[in-house]
């Protein structure tokens, strides 16, 4: 089941089409296409082994497809590794997300980007301009009254996806592909968590969200792409379903069923 032309008439600023990734003998994705528009949130769902991981990867750098292409604004690429796809303007935030505990805040945001001032050979870290800028940037993704300088260790879950999103809004990505946590989280956190997906698409990034909530997709979504057996079994705006709707064809149910059969029957060398 597929969307209307986009209303907007906006040119993605990725796409996938066609994208076929096989492990063996097995289709982890089979003939997906996908667009990612800026200032737009298109929300992935799906069961697990529904292909969701695998296509992180495929964005991210990870993973080539055997076939298919990917576009950026329009052009093909191929994107070999994650720095290439960073390079690019692709920014991904992993589900187990890796910081380093031990290191201030402010560290972790920047990562080897670390402001400095003087000139060689006198040139040092300006560490309260990196301070300024950390709590800046994480306030803007609603992190707020966080003191840049404590150890990152004391970060709860979603402080840590929202310190990567925050990175990733300050470093100029133009698509940000946010792989759903699976740390536990509580309502708060995943709450930051939102927040921070709201405000990057506020800021003209095109976002995909990976998550196993039709609840929170509904929340921050423009768009839901949902999986089943690395096919896509649904391509829905807002406009398409509410959250009830939505709920029934994660949950799958008869309608998603349905689709997939109707998909099956259309195409069935898939």
């Amino acid at each position: 089941m597929s969307t209307a032309a986009d209303p907007t008439g906006s040119a993605p600023v990725l796409e996938l089409r066609g994208v076929t990734v096989r492990f063996g003998s097995v289709a982890a994705l089979s003939r997906v296409s996908l667009a990612l528009r800026a200032g737009e949130v298109t929300c992935v769902l799906g069961e697990n082994g529904s292909g969701k991981s695998t296509l992180v990867a495929v964005l991210s750098g990870l993973q080539r497809p055997v076939e298919g292409e990917l576009l950026l604004d329009g052009q093909p690429v191929r994107l070999r590794s994650p720095q290439q796809a960073r390079s690019r303007g692709i920014a991904t935030v992993w589900q187990d997300l890796a910081i380093a505990p031990l290191m201030s805040v402010w560290r972790n945001f920047f990562l080897g980007a670390e402001p400095t001032r003087g000139t060689w050979p006198f040139r040092r870290l300006d560490v309260g301009r990196a301070e300024e800028i950390a709590g800046r940037e994480m306030a803007r993704v609603g992190v707020t009254g966080l003191d840049p300088g404590q150890p990152a260790s004391a970060l709860q879950a979603g402080e840590r996806q929202s310190l990567a999103i925050a990175r990733a809004l300050h470093f100029g990505a133009r698509v940000l592909v946010i792989d759903e946590p699976t740390a536990p989280m509580t309502v708060a956190q995943r709450a930051l968590v939102l927040q921070s997906v709201v405000a990057a698409r506020d800021a003209g990034l095109a976002v995909l969200f990976v998550t196993h909530s039709p609840q929170y997709a509904h929340l921050v979504g423009d768009r839901f792409l949902l999986l089943g057996g690395g096919r896509v079994a649904g391509d829905l705006t807002r406009e398409d379903v509410d959250l009830e709707d939505l709920t029934r064809l994660v949950a799958g149910g008869d309608e998603l069923s349905l689709l997939t059969g109707h998909l099956r029957a259309a195409h069935p060398d898939r």
